[in-house]
Formats: structure tokens, sequence, C-alpha cells
């Protein structure tokens, strides 16, 4: 076979696995319309994959026929990563090998309650296991960001009135019952740290903090390749370090924390009379544009946030710090004054100078560590190739 037929054939295989990832689950005759190949093409193409342990085919009905249902392979079991943020659900499904098999995001309202959005992620979970052909006995756990302190030990909010209506409640054991898979909860931080550290821009460091600046603002620090949450999960949660003594009280009691400073609530009022009511979505987008209220209210904020995390890589000297969230798809407009604000308070250290990055996973970090704790707790988790984390953007 000559070699551009080779390639032809391996950019054929590529295109099917890619729908495959893509749709979750395929018919065989689905994927020739998916991606223009000829049945008979696919079918080859299917057996090959098939006998290389890439996919998996089961028979199935379509519209009355019977038809052949083509599934990425499930590699020893499957892992399940959850992100519970302030407005949105996001749910991923992944192999022992960490390839991701299916993925959603959803909307949540503001202050959703805990018993309903544990709800939408159980019935969500479903939908996306139906949709790789797979069902809950293959799941070999589930894991779990929320954006509050988080004691791993019980699965429980350790800081009363940051979550509001979530304080008290055991998460792990509750989803674990209704499951019957085994629950782990950590703090949603904590969880981009760790794929920010294994996966992301602070792989190439052994000491690190992720800074999520979202809604609120919260830290998870990496110390020698291993997360440090500190007693009852508390480690990181700059968000509630005091940078205005005369301001708001915040969710967790006290008065001027950061995250009545640069919080979404706080960054959106800023802006109202001058813009009209917006989301951070419109903010971040509007920024993007070269708006110069946006652009000045996310500057100011990272000037902020920079001054409070100055404090924090004093105090453990990470050799980076790398920041996600929502508000970091602003890029420079936030990490240029966020990046000065620490160097006019770091230390300078000319050995190993701190680097500001932006965070490589974007919005999928949180739950990608989540994916990772549950293969971690489950001893399931081995070597494998980071690109397998492309496959859903």
């Amino acid at each position: 076979m000559s070699g551009s037929q080779t390639a032809l054939r391996e950019a054929n295989r590529a295109t099917v696995v890619t729908a495959v990832r893509r749709h979750g689950g395929l018919t065989q005759v689905e994927l020739a319309g998916a991606t223009g190949l000829s049945a008979a093409t696919v079918s080859n193409i299917v057996r090959e994959l098939q006998g290389a342990g890439v996919v998996d085919v089961r028979t199935t009905v379509r519209s009355g026929r019977r038809a052949q249902l083509v599934t990425l392979a499930h590699r020893r079991g499957l892992a399940v990563g959850v992100h519970i943020g302030t407005r949105h659900l996001r749910v991923a499904v992944a192999d022992a090998a960490l390839e991701v098999l299916a993925e959603q995001t959803l909307p949540l309202p503001f202050e959703h309650r805990v018993d309903t959005s544990l709800d939408r992620m159980a019935l969500l979970l479903v939908d996306l296991l139906e949709r790789v052909g797979a069902a809950m006995p293959e799941v070999l756990g589930v894991a779990i960001g929320l954006p509050a302190p988080v004691d791993t030990a019980t699965g429980m909010v350790t800081v009363p009135g940051i979550l509001r209506g979530w304080d008290d409640v055991p998460v792990a054991q509750v989803l674990g019952k209704r499951l019957g898979v085994p629950v782990f909860v950590d703090n949603d931080a904590n969880l981009g740290a760790l794929a920010e550290s294994r996966f992301g821009a602070a792989r190439p460091y052994r000491d690190s903090v992720y800074v999520r600046v979202s809604h609120g603002t919260g830290a998870g620090v990496v110390l020698g390749g291993n997360l440090h949450r500190g007693f009852a999960g508390t480690a990181g949660e700059i968000g509630h370090v005091q940078v205005d003594a005369s301001g708001d009280i915040c969710e967790c009691g006290s008065r001027g924390c950061l995250n009545t400073v640069v919080g979404s609530r706080s960054l959106l009022a800023s802006l109202r009379a001058s813009r009209g009511p917006l989301t951070l979505r419109d903010v971040i987008a509007l920024a993007g544009d070269g708006d110069p209220g946006c652009s000045q209210v996310i500057a100011d904020a990272g000037a902020t946030i920079g001054a409070v995390v100055s404090g924090l890589a004093m105090a453990v000297n990470p050799q980076c710090v790398v920041v996600g969230g929502e508000l970091a798809e602003t890029g420079e407009l936030l990490l240029a004054p966020m990046r000065e604000a620490i160097r006019r308070r770091v230390l300078l250290n000319h050995i190993a100078p701190l680097e500001v990055l932006g965070a490589e996973l974007g919005g999928r970090a949180e739950v990608i560590g989540a994916l990772i704790l549950t293969l971690e707790n489950t001893d399931v988790l081995t070597t494998f190739d980071s690109s397998v984390l492309a496959g859903e953007g």
C-alpha cells in the first residue's frame, strides 16, 4: 500500500474516532453520515478499531430496525467528574485511561438548591452513560468539585454560609447512596490545581498555586506535587482574605473579604450605572471587544487579586501561579495587573522567579481534576498520554 493510501486510511480512522467521541455513540449508518465516508469504509474501519480495542460494538434498534452501535471502548470501568459551580453544572465521563467519552454543561440558577442540583447531576449522568452505551454498574466512582471549602473526609462544606443551603449536607453520602457508587467531594479550586499540575500550565513545576477567578475567587495549592488542603479543607481560601476593613459583609460573615470586592456581584454593580444590567459573560465579552469600562473593572480586579495572591506566594513560595476561571478568559487584561501586583510584593528570586501563567485547561480544569480524583481514589489511575484530554472543547 502506498504512503498516500496509508495516510488516507489513518486520517479516516481518526475521523471515525473523533465522530464517536464527539457524539458519544453512533450506529455505523450514522457514522457514515457524520463523516462523509462510505458505509463499506466505515464498516472496515470499525472492524479494525474493534479488533484494536479502541471501540465497542453492540446491537441496538434505530427506527424499528437492528443496527450496530459504535462507542469508545471502556477501559476497566468508567470515572465520572462533576463541577457544580455557582451558576453551572458540568459532568464528564471518562474511561480508566482518562479519555473523556462524553461531557456536557448545563446552566444553574443563582443560589441553586442542593437537592435539585444533585437531581440534575444524576439525571445528566444517566443520560451521558446511555450516550456512550454504558450503565451505572460500570462506574468506578464520582468526584464532585464545589465552590466552597470541603472536608474531604466527610464530603461536607466546612464553612457555613459560603454555599447557601449546602451546609450540613453530607453530599458524598447522599449521592453515594443514590447512585450506589463511591463519591468523593473536594473544593473546585483544589481540583483545578490538581488538573493544571498534572496536565496543564503547572506541569513542569512541583510547587504551584492555581487561582480560580469566577463569580468568586479561590485558590488550590500544590506542594511537592501533592494537593495541600489544610485542616478541614480551608487552605487557599483567598476569597475570604480581608481587603477592605470597612467593606461589605461577605457570605462567610466577615467584612470586606476579597470576594466582596472582586466577586461578580460587585463587578456587575460597579458597571450598572454606565452599562445597565449585565452578566459576567457579558462583561468578559465586552472587555474582549475593547469596552473601556469592562476592561477597567477586570484590570482593577486583577490588581486586587494579585495583591492577595502575593501574600499566599510569600507563605508557600510556589514556582508558578496559574490563573483559571471565567475571568481568565480575558487573558492579559486580568493577568498583566495580577503579575505586576505580585512582582511588586513578592521577594525577587534570581534562582527561580515566580511565573504567572494562564490556565491551559480552561473551563474544563475542575472537571478534569475531578476525574483524576476519582481514578486515584479507586486505585485505577496509571500513566497515560495527556493528549487524550484534547477530545472535548
